[in-house]
């Protein structure tokens, strides 16, 4: 009878026949269910679920919020502030049907979303403004005159 188990000096039990490079039925299973479940779906399945790319600017005078979001229109965007909250927000919906001798195709299409943005006691919230050109939504925040960097500057000694 060969021994497949060998029992080192500290007690601990130790596989003397294991080959480390080919992970075992028990490895596998506590691989997946040791992870969430969520990410381990994640790659076959499309949740259908996007959020554009937002890229946030601060220069002395302003803060520039640069969102990607192309094939939309200025009339499919809500930007809304509440309470220092800056929300923006957009919902389409396309359908579109195609008939034909022996068949009728029709496909319908959602898609939304919504990001928000506290705003920093800085902004002067009376004085944004956004634009959207070439797919790009650009919304200005200007900063309160208190609020805005002074230049360096010398102080002489009397």
């Amino acid at each position: 009878m060969s021994n497949l188990v060998s029992v080192p000096k500290n007690g601990s039990l130790a596989n003397s026949n294991s080959n480390q490079n080919f992970p075992t039925l028990s490895n596998w299973l506590d691989d997946i269910f040791n992870r969430d479940l969520p990410s381990v779906f994640a790659s076959n399945f499309n949740t259908g679920i996007t959020l554009p790319k937002v890229n946030i600017k601060e220069s002395a005078d302003d803060f520039t919020v640069e969102m990607a979001v192309p094939g939309l229109k200025k009339s499919d965007f809500q930007i809304d502030i509440d309470d220092k909250v800056l929300s923006i927000s957009t919902e389409t919906q396309k359908e579109s049907e195609q008939k034909g001798e022996n068949y009728t195709r029709r496909e319908f299409g959602y898609s939304s979303f919504k990001r928000t943005f506290t705003l920093p006691e800085s902004v002067n919230d009376e004085k944004i403004n956004a634009t959207y050109k070439e797919g790009i939504l650009s919304i200005l925040l200007p900063k309160k005159e208190e609020a805005k960097q002074k230049p360096a500057r010398s102080i002489k000694i009397s």
